[in-house]
């Protein structure tokens, strides 16, 4: 191997790593300085881009054949709607009185 392609090789990784290090930050951030109000959004939208980091390049979905991308765009269609639920039910308990 040339030290050219041992670089391309590293480069990929290291590039990931560090959005994903700087997106981690961007959350840390937003929990640390605002811990009220509706941020959540702006915190569930880095995650949604650390998620999306990490199946386009990490996993390199492009590459695989259709049936196996269905099947993981479906498998996250399953995690959001259990998220859902889960916030659903979340949202419509009462607080027992004490």
């Amino acid at each position: 191997m040339s030290g050219r392609s041992v670089l391309s090789m590293l480069l990929k990784p290291a590039l990931v790593w560090i959005a994903l290090m700087a997106l981690l930050g961007a959350i840390s951030a937003i929990g640390a300085l605002v811990p009220r109000g509706h941020w959540w959004v702006a915190e569930l939208a880095c995650a949604g881009a650390m998620v999306a980091i990490v199946v386009l390049f990490s996993m390199e979905m492009w590459r695989h054949a259709p049936i196996v991308r269905l099947f993981s765009v479906l498998g996250f269609f399953w995690v959001a709607i259990l998220f859902g639920l889960t916030m659903v039910d979340y949202a419509t308990r009462s607080i027992a009185p004490q």
